[in-house]
């Protein structure tokens, strides 16, 4: 019987080194509230991001939520809705109005053009995603927010370790943040990044991820607990360690696939951004005009025991919980790809022989 091959798999340290790194916390007892694991983290993740500053999280969303409210923003915010439901949902829950911008076909990225026919003086931010890996066109997000005054959130859940150009990734916009979710190309069990360069900006983040305290006895701010705990940031170490090589692994993987994918009719594949040095994240499909549309392909990878994933879908304007407040024929981009991209399996432990199973299985 042929095994189960599912749609990721976590990238593990040697079991060894983790107990070790962990060892001292059964004498110090100091589980949490940014012990010496997590600052070391901290210091680690700056100097391999190549960013000047770092704050940790319990998981992404709320890294996001955190960031946001940090900034103290209100009104409107321009947003992709090709994206994780997470994103909007951090947007609504500080009380701001996400508008729902376009994507261009090519990245499935947002759309810097139509980013800019939908600011009006309500327009507070743009909050943007980095899609499977391939990063938004920062620079000239850039020159639309300087233009119109507007603060810039990445959401770089899928673009750890990824650089544009020599530049790490965090170092755009006025905010990054980084999922670490157990799925991801580096994680943390659970956890979240985000990177800022501006300290007097974010002078409240710290406070805000623990309940708003900025004293022993003064609460300065409506805040909640995100912080990460000394586990968490001992799997972020010893990951670390190992991250550049597990993304090489992915890398052998996703080459295979475009080499056996690539040039077949009604198989589209994404091609790699010039000066983006990737970390191979996803790997998305596009099934148009293929003999079997995305939902059958689903179901006969499901069949012989693979599991692939619609994903982004949703799109975030066509969840049930925002229904009826949008207009999906303004989004037409978004929504013609959510219901065609399947990302097929991709973690750095598969092998060769994985990949040709579930391409032939796709292809015969």
């Amino acid at each position: 019987m042929k095994k189960n091959i599912p749609v990721t798999r976590s990238s593990m340290p040697p079991f060894e080194e983790y107990v070790e790194i962990i060892k001292g916390m059964w004498d110090s007892r100091w589980l949490s509230n940014r012990g010496t694991l997590h600052r070391q983290f901290e210091c680690e993740l700056k100097h391999y991001m190549g960013v000047p500053n770092v704050a940790l999280f319990a998981n992404g969303h709320v890294a996001m939520e955190v960031t946001l409210q940090a900034l103290n923003l209100s009104g409107e915010v321009i947003t992709t809705p090709f994206t994780h439901i997470s994103t909007s949902h951090a947007i609504v829950r500080n009380g701001l109005i996400p508008v729902f911008c376009d994507i261009l076909p090519e990245d499935l990225t947002i759309d810097p053009q139509k980013i800019e026919t939908l600011i009006n003086e309500n327009t507070c931010a743009i909050v943007a995603t980095h899609v499977y890996g391939y990063l938004c066109h920062v620079h000239e997000i850039e020159e639309i927010a300087k233009k119109y005054n507007l603060k810039v959130i990445y959401d770089a859940a899928h673009a750890f370790g990824e650089s544009l150009d020599g530049i790490g990734v965090g170092n755009y916009g006025d905010a990054a943040m980084f999922s670490t979710h157990a799925t991801k190309v580096f994680h943390t069990i659970e956890g979240g990044i985000v990177t800022y360069p501006n300290t007097t900006e974010f002078s409240a983040i710290d406070s805000i991820t623990n309940f708003g305290f900025t004293g022993n006895d003064t609460i300065g701010y409506i805040g909640t607990n995100a912080r990460m705990n000394e586990f968490e940031a001992a799997m972020g170490i010893c990951n670390l360690r190992y991250v550049d090589g597990e993304i090489e692994k992915r890398k052998l993987a996703s080459d295979r696939y475009r080499e056996k994918l690539s040039g077949i009719n009604g198989i589209t594949l994404i091609k790699p951004q010039e000066g983006v040095k990737y970390n191979y994240a996803y790997f998305p499909v596009i099934f148009d005009g293929y003999k079997y549309d995305r939902e059958q392909v689903l179901t006969i990878l499901a069949e012989q025991g693979i599991t692939a994933r619609r994903y982004f879908y949703p799109a975030v304007n066509m969840a049930e919980c925002y229904k009826g407040k949008y207009c999906l024929q303004e989004t037409p981009i978004a929504q013609f790809y959510a219901t065609h991209v399947l990302t097929l399996p991709l973690y750095a432990d598969m092998t060769i022989a994985d990949v040709d199973r579930v391409c032939d299985v796709i292809l015969k």
